[in-house]
């Protein structure tokens, strides 16, 4: 096996596949090479001597440029590499876009189809509190449901979500919480849900059923605990009751792929996250494209310096001006807070050998494949045109996760090479840059996309990835689901009263 791999051919650094030693000498491009100095896995080695000022390439493209001299064999990290970017942006409409032909043959998974006509891969039965003062009385209802939950086979579980919001918010996150939640009430991984109210919160019951629209009165039902006389619980509980009843008769059925929607989502990125997990997702990305189907991509702050490549993309310039200002509205954000914008990558991230946030994006980006991008999502919007669309929320994991199972994806496909146990209100499946992880971890990681630099070709693990895909959405549950990790975190901009 392979001790480096260098990733383009303009490439003057390669990533260490292993922990390699000062002094060993390694072969790549047919030359030998002798380590300068200890290169941890997935961390950078110059090909070359570079100076002060040079211009490191990875990918194919500049992710930064050096602070002082490395020679040849010596590591590049974030202590010796700083990024190019800096302000606002102008951007050009050049598109270079690359077709995906149609599916020859179509897939297809056993979900649940619903009323609406959207389709559900769970069927569960979802209590969400309107504001966090009525979190205790959402989980208690759950409490007490499962206790009786046997006599309603075709529920697979019974789930609160509590969160901090729905009172003393104003303008925008009041709106985001509003939207978020309205969201929720509509998925299809839900086989009904109750919406538990205080009453006298800012998040008004009467105002959010009109956010809700139409719904099915058998499949969500509201309640309003200060209008109750008596037990609130047991008034919640026996509205849970009816609609279980509802949904006695639900059943899986085969549907084909392109009702799929799935979430493309990465966190604790490591070297090795732009070399196996992404791409994979990639590919994915696309064959599910091929399929009829849509992919969504997020983590906005993480296409900052790979932005162009994304608006090359785009299927027109209507389409590129929303990416532009999906970007630059995020990039204000920051500016706005007295933030700075391109200092991203986290200690993990530095750790596991990512140096500037170039190289962060160009290696998150791949999870998007080579789809045209078709539309873009406003934060707390829903998918409304199927194939590859950008959605606006941050990087932080557990939020911008939230708002992709808010925008109707049915499972988030996460990526990640230190690891993390948390999954959203969706099956959230987690799948590791390096078989290390997979190894230390079991209990976390879904699926090793670490195999590919361990010789498995990428044509079986392609293969392997899709069955695993078309599993889980026919029921196969998540090691998030298994541990019963599943929780909504909403994007929070400004003041609390």
């Amino acid at each position: 096996m392979a001790k480096f791999i260098k990733i383009n051919s303009a490439d003057n650094v390669a990533v260490a596949v292993s922990d390699i030693e000062a002094g060993e000498r390694v072969f790549i491009d047919n030359q030998e090479i002798t380590a300068a100095e200890n290169i941890p896995a997935g961390h950078k080695m110059a090909l070359k001597d570079l100076s002060e000022g040079d211009d490191i390439i990875k990918y194919g493209f500049p992710i930064g440029h050096l602070l002082k001299y490395v020679p040849r064999g010596g590591l590049v990290d974030h202590n010796t590499l700083k990024t190019n970017l800096e302000g606002l942006l102008e951007y050009t409409y050049k598109p270079s876009l690359t077709g995906i032909s149609p599916a020859a043959s179509r897939a297809t998974f056993k979900g649940y189809r619903r009323a609406d006509g959207n389709v559900g891969i769970r069927n569960e039965l979802w209590v969400i509190p309107t504001v966090g003062c009525v979190n205790g009385v959402a989980e208690s209802i759950c409490i007490r449901f499962r206790e009786e939950s046997g006599k309603y086979p075709s529920i697979e579980k019974v789930i609160a979500f509590p969160h901090n919001y729905g009172c003393s918010q104003l303008g925008d996150d009041h709106q985001n919480t509003r939207k978020i939640l309205a969201d929720m009430v509509h998925h299809p991984n839900a086989a009904g849900v109750l919406v538990v109210a205080l009453g006298c919160e800012n998040n008004q019951l009467s105002a959010f059923r009109e956010l809700v629209g139409d719904i099915d009165p058998d499949r969500v039902m509201f309640m309003e605990s200060q209008k109750i006389e008596g037990d609130e619980v047991e008034y919640g509980v026996e509205l849970l009751r009816k609609i279980a009843s509802a949904a006695a008769g639900d059943r899986r059925e085969d549907v084909p792929v392109s009702e799929l929607k799935v979430g493309l989502k990465c966190g604790g990125s490591d070297g090795f996250s732009g070399i196996t997990a992404n791409p994979l997702l990639g590919r994915f990305s696309d064959w599910i494209v091929a399929q009829g189907g849509t992919s969504v991509l997020t983590e906005v702050p993480e296409m900052f310096g790979a932005e162009t490549i994304l608006m090359a993309r785009c299927k027109d310039e209507e389409t590129f001006d929303k990416t532009v200002r999906l970007i630059n509205d995020f990039k204000a954000y920051f500016i706005k807070n007295d933030q700075p914008v391109y200092e991203n990558p986290s200690p993990g991230n530095k750790a596991g050998g990512i140096s500037t946030l170039e190289e962060k994006s160009l290696g998150c980006t791949q999870k998007s494949g080579k789809s045209p991008v078709i539309g873009v999502i406003g934060y707390g919007g829903r998918i409304s045109e199927k194939g590859l669309n950008l959605l606006s929320a941050p990087g932080n994991d557990l939020v911008a996760s939230t708002a992709l199972a808010a925008a109707g994806c049915q499972i988030v496909l996460f990526t990640t090479g230190r690891g993390t146990p948390f999954g959203t209100f969706v099956p959230t499946a987690k799948i590791s840059t390096n078989s290390q992880l997979a190894a230390a971890k079991p209990g976390w990681i879904d699926f090793n996309a670490g195999v590919i630099v361990d010789g498995k070709s990428i044509a079986q693990t392609d293969d392997e990835f899709i069955d695993f895909v078309i599993s889980v959405a026919s029921g196969m549950n998540t090691c998030n689901e298994k541990s019963g990790y599943s929780e909504i975190a909403i994007f929070k901009s400004g003041v609390t009263l």
